[in-house]
């Protein structure tokens, strides 16, 4: 970057310093929590990804929309989802923002333009396809975040939505986090090339980004949005970034001890920890920051402990839900 390149203001990087710790120690206390067997299903953690979702959030309005992935936690909470009802609706209880019916991998709020996470690998590039030629035909300024893994690219739906978004100028972002896996494959040994080819393809303007820099996450995203929001139609980012947990929590249970990757590899990678590595920066920039950064962790620390005790105290779905929601007007 230039010596022009924008630089986040001193409240803004203190908040995107808290939203990345505060994404890390929900997510460390859902690891700490299915170890313990306190989760009725599994949860896909983000850990090690969290600059990603925090430095393009940290550019977006309440307005704007977002659709996320099965690993959506870091991308509700960096969009301002509430702590609370997403820990609850985890512990399959009436509180959840989908009162339980939804689980780890369909957090969602509307309310806060968080169109949902989703199970299915890639359905969000249709539903954040639609949603930004809905913002468009509005023309009320809204913008639409698409977040995606490597292995969602691989999806032919991936090209009819780029292809799309190009030939209507939707104001759509999508962001590709390339963490190098697609579950348990290798992305080398699935998806060739670099991924922001395929976009450029379609004349779409791309970023290929360190994703565990959330500056860097930061300037790309800001770009992009101003473009987007401006009637300048997609843009497309792929940060590159690595989970540091595994696909899912359960893994070891059905991968029979078999690996497919080197402890060494996993070590490597979180002597990157982006937070750590924004923690950092910060602090060199004097006392006055990092005296402003030593009750971040207390104050993360309790939000978390409020939100599980709410999720625990709560009642349990009801499971007459589901012919209210999913089987309306079919009870057998």
């Amino acid at each position: 970057m230039s010596d022009l390149a924008p630089t986040p203001t001193t409240e803004l990087s203190l908040s995107m310093y808290e939203r990345m710790l505060l994404i890390r120690r929900t997510e460390e206390r859902l690891r700490n929590e299915n170890k313990e067997g306190n989760l009725p299903g599994a949860v896909h953690l983000y850990i090690g990804e969290e600059a990603i979702a925090t430095g393009v959030c940290a550019n977006l309005r309440e307005s704007d929309m977002v659709t996320s992935t099965h690993r959506g936690h870091g991308h509700y909470l960096a969009k301002g989802g509430d702590l609370k009802p997403m820990m609850a609706e985890i512990w399959a209880k009436d509180t959840g923002i989908c009162r339980g019916m939804g689980g780890s991998m369909h957090v969602a709020d509307f309310s806060k333009g968080i169109l949902g996470a989703n199970g299915i690998v890639g359905a969000g590039f249709a539903i954040a396809t639609g949603a930004a030629y809905s913002a468009m035909l509005a023309e009320d300024g809204r913008v639409v975040v698409d977040f995606f893994g490597d292995g969602a690219s691989n999806q032919g739906t991936l090209m009819e939505c780029l292809n799309v978004a190009s030939l209507w100028q939707l104001p759509l972002v999508f962001v590709c986090e390339n963490n190098g896996f697609s579950e348990f494959s290798p992305a080398n040994t699935v998806t060739s090339g670099q991924i922001a080819d395929r976009a450029r393809a379609f004349k779409i303007p791309c970023s290929v980004i360190d994703g565990n820099d959330v500056v860097e996450v930061w300037r790309a995203a800001k770009e992009a949005v101003e473009r987007a929001r401006s009637g300048g139609g997609p843009s497309f980012i792929e940060a590159h970034t690595y989970r540091i947990q595994g696909h899912l929590e359960a893994e070891d249970l059905f991968l029979g001890g078999q690996r497919y990757r080197e402890a060494a590899e996993i070590e490597d990678w979180k002597g990157r920890c982006p937070i750590a590595r924004f923690k950092a920066r910060l602090e060199g920039e004097g006392a006055a920051m990092t005296a402003s950064l030593d009750p971040i962790e207390l104050r993360v620390m309790a939000q978390i402990d409020a939100a599980v005790r709410f999720a625990e105290e709560s009642p349990a779905a009801d499971p007459e839900l589901a012919f209210q929601l999913m089987f309306d007007g079919q009870r057998p």
